[in-house]
């Protein structure tokens, strides 16, 4: 009877929680598209793919040195303003494409401080989401983030997302690149049972950092999949939709022993 009634009150906690973290309820095959370091093939690629299918999709932008200001390279401000005049996110990946977890508070705040600045001069939507630049991260760049009243911050992990379970500051995500075809395919079957999947994507292609490229034509059988089995392709803000960032900030510790990079 005891042990009965202790079952019941867990589960009523756990349902509690819930409906705390959760402002509605996870559908089925929800996915988040989101692509990082500003290289040119987001803007004059990527873009317009994901305009076609109807898409949404979280550009995290930096000026990665030393070549940021090639456009072969990578994307100008104009190209990123004309992304969030397009309706897609522009969000936080540092300044120089820095590793915040060797960063002071002071550094941090310059890092992230710069690309509040170019957003806000260009009226561009001021970002509240972060990206590790390299995954890198520790338990005082999540206080960072905090302090600044950052909403989401992703990382890497290679599995899916659980609302319920990983903090707000430590979404997991898989990467993209020319040799694991087969690992996003199946990655994206995970998008189910509350759980969500993001995908980390670098350039479409990607010119000067290779080891990260996505074959166009690869990237273009992700969206056909996903657009052809009616998945909801969604930005990283608009998990505000479903999961209440402050109550979840609040309710759940941050586990920094899970696998975070990829």
């Amino acid at each position: 009877m005891k042990k009965a009634i202790l079952l019941i009150l867990v589960v009523c906690c756990l349902t509690e929680i819930s409906a705390q973290i959760l402002r509605k309820s996870i559908p089925d095959k929800l996915v988040v598209l989101t692509f990082d370091d500003a290289p040119a093939s987001h803007f004059s690629r990527v873009a317009p793919m994901l305009q076609e299918y109807g898409f949404g999709g979280t550009f995290f932008v930096c000026e990665f040195p030393p070549n940021s200001k090639d456009s072969t390279l990578y994307m100008n401000w104009r190209q990123i303003q004309a992304l969030d005049q397009m309706g897609f996110e522009v969000a936080n990946h540092t300044h120089t494409h820095a590793n915040v977890s060797k960063l002071t508070k002071e550094e941090f705040n310059q890092q992230v401080g710069y690309i509040e600045e170019k957003c806000d001069s260009l009226d561009i939507s001021i970002p509240t989401n972060f990206a590790y630049p390299g995954y890198g991260l520790n338990a005082q760049s999540l206080k960072f983030l905090e302090d600044k009243n950052y909403h989401f911050a992703r990382a890497g992990g290679s599995r899916p997302y659980d609302p319920e379970l990983d903090h707000p500051y430590l979404i997991p995500s898989w990467a993209t690149d020319s040799t694991n075809k087969k690992e996003i395919f199946e990655a994206l079957k995970m998008a189910k049972n509350g759980e969500i999947v993001i995908l980390t994507i670098h350039g479409v292609p990607d010119i000067e950092h290779p080891w990260v490229n996505t074959p166009p034509d690869m990237f273009e059988e992700y969206l056909t999949f996903l657009k052809q089995n009616d998945y909801q392709v969604i930005s990283l803000r608009d998990l505000e939709y479903y999961v209440d960032y402050a109550m979840a900030r609040k309710i759940i510790t941050p586990d920094l022993n899970k696998k975070l990079s990829n």
